[in-house]
């Protein structure tokens, strides 16, 4: 991962948030990195030296990184709840960017609705999943093929999602984090209904 020191993964990497990495490292294009996996967003307490799991994570993430930029120019994931965005503005800090491709899958907004959030200093688009996969719900937002994929490796499929990402330009209504909180429903348990 030394490849990426000069981008916004080294700071995520250094502070242990890149978790479960199905794919970490260069994509097909020169000077850009990527990584699909699980972020922390918040810490367990630690005591003396045992490894605790995080406490909330984003899941399903897709985000890209380019080479002596301090920002990130691309992020997916999915959030159990709409109200960890604090945690994940937190988390990620100076990498967001005012202008930056941000979708979040939250399972606790209407499946009907889809909003445009500002906070932290970024955008976010914001809209509902339930039984999907952030990364389905996304090539099916972008109008992307799925057997157009079919042949790349993770890297190559990464650019293609944020290629095709950058220049997405659809708003939806604007919505205030505070009016998110009001209108989101309850978390549901990810453990429920399995088998012990």
């Amino acid at each position: 991962m030394s490849a990426v020191l000069d981008s916004p993964l080294a700071a995520l990497e250094a502070e242990r948030r890149l978790f479960n990495p199905v794919f970490k490292g260069p994509t097909g294009v020169a000077g850009r990195y990527g990584f699909r996996g699980e972020l922390a967003l918040k810490f367990a307490p630690q005591f003396a030296d045992e490894a605790r799991p995080p406490e909330i994570l984003a899941e399903q993430v897709m985000l890209v990184a380019e080479s002596g930029t301090p920002t990130l120019p691309f992020l997916c994931c999915y959030l159990l709840s709409f109200g960890y965005l604090p945690l994940l503005v937190e988390a990620l800090g100076d990498a967001l960017a005012a202008d930056g491709k941000y979708f979040l899958f939250c399972n606790n907004i209407d499946l009907s609705k889809r909003y445009t959030v500002p906070y932290g200093g970024a955008t976010f688009q914001v809209l509902p999943i339930d039984e999907a996969t952030a990364y389905n719900e996304l090539l099916d937002l972008l109008y992307i093929e799925r057997n157009d994929l079919k042949k790349l490796d993770t890297g190559a499929r990464l650019d293609r999602i944020y290629d095709t990402a950058r220049g997405y330009s659809e708003r939806f209504p604007e919505m205030s984090f505070e009016e998110g909180l009001e209108r989101m429903g309850p978390v549901r348990n990810p453990n429920e209904n399995r088998p012990v």
